[in-house]
């Protein structure tokens, strides 16, 4: 019983933990807005044969939005 206690108990505050504020889940949504557009657009130079910049755009809106996410995390984490 005390096993099944504490696994709850544990549960329930990792559960609490986890949380975002409406505020970083906004600033996470643009983030993965960021990143399909630049998807989008690298898929378009991908099929008109500009491969490099394809992966050129890919590379620096990925890298964008992990930096928008990372300042959603660490703004909600103060």
């Amino acid at each position: 019983m005390k096993k099944v206690l504490f696994l709850a108990l544990a549960a329930a505050s990792f559960s609490f933990a986890s949380c975002d504020s409406k505020k970083e889940d906004a600033q996470e949504q643009a983030a993965e807005n960021v990143e399909a557009a630049g998807e989008a657009k690298a898929d378009a130079m991908e099929a008109a044969g500009n491969e490099a910049g394809a992966d050129s755009v890919e590379a620096s809106t990925e890298a964008k939005a992990d930096a928008m996410e990372n300042a959603a995390d660490s703004a909600d984490a103060k």
